[in-house]
């Protein structure tokens, strides 16, 4: 079981990834519309309801992935603003110009 969290932690992990997994689940579900028309799974109850759930699960999965990338986002623009690079840059040359200077 530890081995499945951990490939799903860094399966997560990886953007490139997970947008690859998200277009092919895209284009499946695309690809399944006529074909379910065609089978006349329409008219299942059964089938409409999984269909429903499915689109329920996906959507909060997606909203969730997206608050996690913007809390990671807000984390990373708190971390540089607390940084003062122009002022390490600047405080760096000046003691490199005072050393070189004696």
């Amino acid at each position: 079981m530890s081995v499945m969290k951990s490939l799903w932690a860094s399966i997560q992990g990886d953007p490139k990834f997970m947008r690859r997994v998200n277009g092919w689940f895209t284009l499946f579900w695309l690809a399944m519309i006529p074909v379910s028309y065609v089978m006349g799974w329409l008219n299942s109850v059964v089938y409409v309801s999984a269909l429903s759930l499915w689109a329920l699960v996906s959507g909060h999965w997606s909203a969730w992935q997206a608050a996690r990338v913007e809390v990671a986002q807000q984390a990373e623009a708190k971390k540089h603003a607390k940084e003062d690079l122009a002022g390490d840059v600047v405080g760096a040359l000046i003691e490199k110009t005072d050393i070189s200077a004696t």
